[in-house]
């Protein structure tokens, strides 16, 4: 029996699934060497993340009321960079929030892991390189190098989570707590640093604060989750 010709639409439905296939669907995402419309929040922040009436000056903590952030997401497409140096349970902790945030917030999300301490700065140059919306900082031992290089890149958003820079510029945000709060080798580890503070909930909590504070376009300050 002969097989029946396939009609035009079929034969542009095939072509699609074998470029779809040729393409892949790594966790690359889309190229970004191509632009990409600007991100914006989904949703707005709550009552209580900030006093609407005095703006935070630069470098000020803010202390949100706890889930305030909860209802902003980033729009399609969002460009991250999750840059990260440390082997030790807080770091991994802070990872693993991140990450699970990208997935379940469908977010274009890279990866730089740093292993030498020679690479910290040029691993920050090159999750700048890459072009992303924004650069997330996972680990104590990246907060002297971005400490040096985000002066210089001040069009480029960073995100640090569980740590801070001593004097950041309006580009660099952080999200913090009691048991976190390391400022860079130069003034040494807080008093209450407490390795056990880095919780699974608190992360999630820390990296949602953070990007929404970022979207909604509060940066260049630390926020600050005692309580979530």
């Amino acid at each position: 029996m002969r097989r029946p010709l396939l009609t035009a639409a079929a034969l542009a439905s095939s072509a699609v699934a074998v470029a779809a296939l040729a393409t892949g669907c790594g966790g690359d995402g889309d190229d970004w060497s191509q632009p990409h419309p600007r991100p914006s929040a989904v949703g707005a922040l709550g009552a209580g993340f900030v006093d609407p009436s005095v703006s935070p000056a630069p470098e000020a903590t803010v202390t949100p009321r706890p889930g305030s952030w909860s209802a902003v997401r980033p729009s399609d497409g969002y460009r991250v960079v999750l840059l990260t140096a440390g082997a030790d349970r807080p770091t991994k902790a802070l990872v693993k929030a991140v990450r699970e945030w990208a997935e379940r917030e469908r977010v274009d999300l890279r990866t730089e892991t740093v292993t030498e301490a020679s690479d910290l700065v040029p691993a920050v140059d090159r999750a700048i390189d890459m072009g992303p919306d924004l650069v997330v900082s996972a680990g104590n031992d990246l907060i002297d190098a971005l400490a040096t290089v985000t002066p210089n890149h001040l069009s480029q958003q960073f995100l640090v989570v569980g740590a801070e820079l001593a004097e950041p510029t309006h580009n660099v945000t952080a999200v913090d707590w009691s048991g976190a709060s390391f400022r860079g080798e130069g003034l040494g580890m807080s008093s209450t640093y407490d390795p056990a503070s880095f919780a699974a909930a608190r992360c999630a909590a820390a990296v949602r604060a953070g990007t929404a504070a970022v979207l909604s376009g509060w940066t260049g300050i630390v926020v600050w989750v005692d309580d979530f």
